[in-house]
């Protein structure tokens, strides 16, 4: 694979990540929703899983977290270290 191929997969990846990570930022706000209407609602199934759930999607979110963190990085470094602003101007040259 081609640096610039290489590059524009890894690009795609930190986005898929990003998505990801707010995917699951939106499903902690629903489950927070939730328990905090049934509050009102006293709900004992609602009240014995949603906090184990909570948990778990909070958990999968702090390993997205790192794991776009970590990607980021080592995409910026794979950038910086083969030029890849300077391929793709040669790119758009058609050279």
């Amino acid at each position: 694979m081609d640096k610039l191929k290489k590059f524009g997969l890894m690009e795609k990846i930190v986005h898929e990540l990003e998505d990801l990570k707010n995917s699951q930022q939106a499903i902690i706000a629903k489950l927070t929703k939730i328990e905090v209407d049934n509050i009102e609602l006293g709900d004992k199934r609602l009240e014995k899983d949603l906090p184990d759930m909570h948990q778990r999607v909070s958990e999968n979110l702090d390993t997205i977290a790192a794991i776009l963190e970590d990607f980021a990085n080592q995409t910026e470094n794979f950038s910086n270290s083969n030029n890849i602003a300077a391929l793709k101007e040669q790119e758009a040259l058609g050279k």
